[in-house]
């Protein structure tokens, strides 16, 4: 009989390694989805700075300024290449920096375009505006999706019984997709003619 408990026992411990197992996989693969998810609408981004310059450029000829920072700001964070399975904290802060130049750049772009107002008539212009203010809802989205992915398998890697089986299966925590210095990204844009 004992060893019937005994054997029971370890049959529930090894069902519950499993399971906890199992779980660590899965939080894993959610934060690495959600970081796709990132990278997904950065991409999306990226894609509609090229329009959107040009568009400007029709109405905005002399401000070569502006149309080549915002082109080398981009040019920049697309050649940020990251995977999610060895994701590190500087790798993170990088990307946060060219994203952060990024939107200083699309900041001094939109406010050239202020100065225009024919341009800010024309239906292509206010199309790309549109699209790329819905990409950048979808940014923070995904920021925020991703974050709570990594939080939830700190969280489980933090809390017993759960930091037993991360130990023993060397699972690691993700890093947080944070802005470094936000107050740049808040500061008001600055545009003299």
């Amino acid at each position: 009989m004992i060893l019937y408990i005994i054997l029971g026992a370890i049959a529930v411990v090894f069902i519950w390694g499993i399971f906890m197992y199992n779980r660590f996989i899965a939080l894993i693969n959610n934060s690495k989805e959600a970081w796709a998810d990132i990278d997904t609408q950065l991409k999306r981004r990226y894609d509609l700075i090229p329009n959107l310059v040009e568009t400007v450029k029709g109405y905005a000829s002399h401000e070569r300024e502006t149309f080549n920072e915002v082109m080398e700001a981009r040019a920049k964070a697309t050649s940020m290449q990251i995977d999610p399975s060895k994701i590190t904290p500087e790798q993170i802060q990088a990307f946060e920096g060219a994203d952060l130049g990024l939107n200083s750049a699309l900041g001094k772009l939109l406010a050239v375009a202020e100065n225009y107002p024919d341009l800010k008539a024309n239906e292509n212009f206010l199309e790309l505006q549109r699209e790329l203010t819905d990409t950048e809802n979808k940014i923070q989205a995904a920021r925020r999706f991703y974050n709570s992915n990594v939080r939830d398998l700190r969280t489980a890697l933090e809390q017993f019984p759960g930091n037993v089986v991360g130990n023993f299966f060397k699972f690691k925590a993700m890093e947080y997709f944070e802005l470094g210095d936000e107050t740049a990204a808040k500061d008001p844009v600055k545009v003299d003619f």
